[in-house]
């Protein structure tokens, strides 16, 4: 999130109140859905009774909010031109119409990150079949220094072959930071096409937009811009002006505003990247909800976010490192998505059932647990993790270093605030939240989502 409005003034309270989590509920979970804020729910209620009665939806509200949510979205980016904002359903969506307007001969490359979300792999895989080109997938060369070696490897790997850079701002699975201002330069100098999936950064860190300038920016918007289920946002440059949409919307043509003449049908495009606007976008229900949501992403401010997420979970990072967990150097993650990777011999199994147990939602992911704060969370929240993170040091036979809580004192072996078994809210073996790690992948049974 850019600055140009102005610094945000100090806000390191925790805003649970505008949400309406179960008091017993440690939801360390953002990164797999963010709750939606009061003020989105109340906004979605609004627009489905509005719905039950259409005669008040007059032609201007299909586009009045569709214009907002734009203007909201690019301040959140920092982008200066909000028409260069298309809406979209979802980050497949976005990339599959990026891959359908980029050009990619035989003998190009692809560059992707390893094991990065299946919505920016895909659509890629695709286009590479199609023209010849190959896929460049490049890895981390430490697990030491994931960050640093794999920003190195992504470098190494841009050269004058590349057509296409698609990256995320940090990875899904554990929160590591790609240098995306080095990757953007390098791209830049190869002519290559930079891609950049914001879906588990943008709201919640800052990006410099100016600096990175994407060729384009794509983000689903139910994470960290605290939005609802199937809306997100696409930021297109000039590389796409003028290229062709997944579908030929009535709405996406020059002067649709004017209802009575639809039927004088039109080539021509609405100026900016409404050509790309999925059908119906105009969402009467959606579209408010995910307006409210980023108003509020946008009070608090990426940087604060930072603040606060580091400064509540300084605590867990520095006792998870005594129980042996290992974490990324602060410089090459986000404080607010983060994995902790568990040390040798550690029974994930007694690990998912301590977080179930006490009501701690996080994500297993691989060979990290990874962990999502955001500013509805509280010490409470962190001093569940913490403990759960403890069991397996505390089963008999085994032995760890003293427990203590988030803050430093010391705290009994079970936690005060530690949910029973049998919660209506706990999630069951099988969970995306709180099971083992299922193969590495994002994808448990019982749930699709990242």
């Amino acid at each position: 999130m850019a600055d140009a409005a102005g610094p945000k003034p100090p806000l390191l309270e925790c805003r649970r109140s505008d949400f309406a989590l179960p008091p017993d509920l440690h939801y360390l979970n953002c990164a797999y859905m963010g709750p939606l804020p009061v003020r989105a729910q109340e906004a979605g209620v609004a627009g489905v009774r509005a719905k039950a009665a259409p005669t008040a939806i007059e032609p201007a509200d299909f586009f009045r909010d569709s214009d907002e949510a734009r203007a909201l979205f690019a301040q959140i980016i920092g982008a200066r031109d909000p028409e260069r904002v298309a809406i979209v359903p979802s980050v497949s969506y976005g990339i599959a119409t990026v891959a359908r307007n980029v050009h990619c001969t035989a003998g190009d490359s692809i560059v992707i990150a390893a094991e990065q979300f299946p919505s920016n792999v895909y659509a890629w895989r695709r286009l590479a079949a199609a023209t010849g080109a190959a896929m460049r997938v490049v890895g981390p060369r430490s697990d030491s220094a994931r960050g640093e070696s794999w920003t190195e490897a992504l470098l190494d790997a841009i050269d004058e072959r590349c057509a296409v850079v698609a990256l995320p701002h940090v990875h899904w699975t554990d929160g590591t930071r790609f240098d995306l201002e080095r990757i953007a330069e390098k791209t830049r100098a190869a002519g290559a096409a930079l891609v950049i999936d914001g879906t588990q950064s943008i709201g919640a860190m800052p990006f410099d937009f100016e600096r990175i300038r994407p060729d384009a920016l794509i983000c689903a918007g139910y994470k960290w811009l605290l939005g609802p289920y199937g809306i997100g946002f696409a930021w297109l440059g000039e590389r796409f002006d003028d290229g062709v949409p997944l579908e030929e919307t009535w709405i996406g043509r020059e002067h649709s505003e004017d209802f009575q003449h639809l039927i004088d049908y039109r080539d021509t495009y609405q100026p900016g990247a409404a050509r790309f606007d999925v059908g119906e976008r105009s969402n009467f229900i959606l579209l408010p909800m995910v307006i409210e949501s980023m108003r509020l992403v946008l009070d608090w401010g990426a940087d604060n976010i930072q603040r606060y997420c580091d400064r509540l979970c300084a605590g867990v990072l520095e006792e998870a490192a005594t129980l042996g967990f290992r974490v990324e150097a602060s410089q090459w993650r986000g404080a607010h998505l983060y994995g902790l990777r568990w040390p040798p011999g550690m029974d994930q199994g007694i690990l998912g059932t301590a977080l179930r147990t006490r009501n701690v939602f996080a994500s297993l992911r691989g060979s990290a647990l990874r962990v999502s704060p955001n500013m509805y969370n509280d010490a409470d929240d962190v001093n569940a993790l913490l403990d759960a993170l403890r069991a397996d040091s505390q089963t008999p036979g085994s032995s760890g270093p003293p427990s203590k809580r988030a803050d430093g004192s010391p705290t009994a072996p079970s936690s005060n605030v530690a949910a029973p078994a049998s919660s209506n809210v706990a999630a069951p073996p099988s969970s995306n939240v709180a099971a083992p790690a299922n193969g590495g992948g994002e994808r448990a049974a019982s749930s699709p989502e990242r």
